[in-house]
């Protein structure tokens, strides 16, 4: 696929639950993930005649620019500049990915299969959207991020049985958007 042919704009829920996924809940208030997949789908628009690829190559090029943008506003507000620890690094960006690809299903080795899973991603990514807030908040913290029920359940301000019909309910959700 050449430059013109990107087609970036249907990576924007993908970058937008990735981004969700980065932003620890302190930064939330000072950060609009928005905002960061805005900026990046904007750069990669402008330079999109600078590259070549096929879709997973494209989507590897936006989550290193969605990283970058993420560090570049964490740095500008100037609380985590010399805080390595506070940084979200290209490697987290790309653990986030492979925990969407773990929702689907097992490692796929032929090109053909490599690409139907990368759509598979791209269609997550925007069932995951289409969840209530809460739903996809418990699903992104609890499947994505590995927190356990307990901190999934604090981290939302509710109950963990409350919480398991969020996920419950979710996973139900995101089955029947993918059928």
């Amino acid at each position: 696929m050449n430059g013109g042919e990107l087609g970036i704009e249907r990576f924007r829920t993908y970058l937008l639950l990735l981004a969700r996924m980065q932003l620890a809940p302190g930064w939330r208030a000072q950060v609009d993930p928005s905002d960061l997949v805005q900026q990046t789908l904007l750069e990669a628009h402008e330079r999109q005649a600078q590259f070549q690829g096929d879709t997973a190559q494209v989507m590897a090029w936006l989550r290193k620019s969605l990283a970058h943008n993420l560090v570049d506003r964490i740095r500008a507000l100037g609380r985590a500049k010399r805080d390595v620890r506070r940084e979200v690094s290209l490697a987290a960006i790309e653990r986030s990915s492979a925990g969407l690809g773990e929702l689907l299903a097992a490692q796929i080795p032929a090109p053909s299969e490599r690409a139907m899973r990368n759509e598979e991603l791209l269609r997550l990514a925007d069932a995951i959207a289409q969840l209530g807030d809460a739903q996809r908040e418990a699903i992104v913290l609890h499947h994505l991020q590995g927190c356990t029920l307990a901190e999934t359940a604090r981290a939302l301000g509710r109950s963990e049985p409350a919480v398991a019909g969020l996920l419950h309910r979710g996973l139900r959700n995101l089955r029947e958007s993918m059928a």
